[in-house]
């Protein structure tokens, strides 16, 4: 066989295993999601959507939950993403990419991402709920513990840096292909190093943060081991109004349903139901960082 055929050969093969791992991921998506229609489909309804869920949670709704999982993810977007980047920013214009300095940043990132789940919710619950909040009582002055218990806000810290490595290397990756002729082209027309940073840097790399974005928003919004410890409530009837306060989440609900329920069978549609409204609340977030993305590229 001519070397030729051998790369022939090896394409194909290639070509195959690919898509057969692509056929059989979408195969399983198709099941997840088949599953979930078929038996949460008909419980999915205005009622369940609108109202908290009563009788033990064989019932009602699960508005708190929604409402909680979108203010998670929005406080673990706005504290992850302007963290990560700032990290890529300093890692690919202030500091050389060989230096030790970087190196460390890079290596505690990488362990940073090798940290199970269920450790960022203890170190959340040790740090700050028992250390910041408690603090920020004892300065407050507070009648009774408001800051120093598990709150929204500790969950949604927590969870910004269960992501801020997928935010730190999608970024830092897309500003190292702008390229380095337009950065010194700003320099030499008299443009200082921030405002380059601001006008070309991060424009021209923001398609890869946008990416790295989604990432993050998928892998926080249905994390459940981190809030368990950090703020999430087992039943709550009325919404979050304060940083502060407790919160339902769409992960620890369905849990809570999959594996604690009196009545398995009664609450099978509202555990399906509620996996679609948490697969929905994720594609919705992901969706509006796609679209920004798109748009970043087209002015690009």
């Amino acid at each position: 066989m001519t070397r030729k055929r051998r790369s022939r050969t090896g394409e194909r093969a290639l070509w195959v295993a690919g898509a057969s791992a692509t056929l059989v991921l979408v195969a399983l998506l198709v099941l997840v999601l088949g599953d979930a229609v078929t038996s949460g489909g008909s419980a999915l309804t205005w009622t369940f959507l609108s109202q908290p869920p009563r009788d033990g949670m064989r019932a009602g709704g699960v508005l708190p939950a929604i409402v909680g999982t979108a203010l998670l993810t929005l406080g673990m977007t706005v504290v992850a993403v302007p963290a990560g980047v700032a990290t890529a920013v300093w890692l690919v214009a202030y500091v050389p990419k060989a230096s030790r300095r970087a190196t460390l940043v890079r290596v505690a990132v990488a362990n940073l991402a090798a940290v199970p789940a269920v450790v960022f919710g203890l170190f959340g619950l040790g740090f700050f709920v028992s250390v910041v909040g408690k603090r920020m009582d004892a300065v407050l002055q507070t009648a009774g513990p408001v800051w120093g218990k598990p709150a929204l806000v500790w969950s949604a810290l927590t969870l910004a840096l269960l992501t801020l490595p997928v935010v730190v290397v999608s970024a830092e990756q897309a500003m190292r292909t702008v390229p380095r002729d337009l950065l010194d082209a700003s320099l030499a027309l008299g443009a200082t190093r921030w405002q380059t940073i601001v006008r070309v840097l991060i424009p021209e790399a923001l398609p890869g943060i946008m990416t790295g974005t989604v990432l993050a928003i998928g892998r926080g919004a249905g994390e459940v081991a981190p809030i368990l410890f950090t703020g999430v409530a087992y039943y709550l009837p009325s919404l979050p109004t304060s940083p502060a306060d407790p919160f339902m989440s769409l992960g620890y609900h369905a849990y809570v349903l999959a594996t604690q329920s009196p009545d398995p069978a009664r609450t099978r549609p509202l555990l399906g139901a509620t996996v679609l409204m948490l697969l929905a609340v994720t594609l919705a977030a992901s969706s509006a960082a796609i679209v920004l993305r798109s748009r970043a590229r087209g002015r690009r």
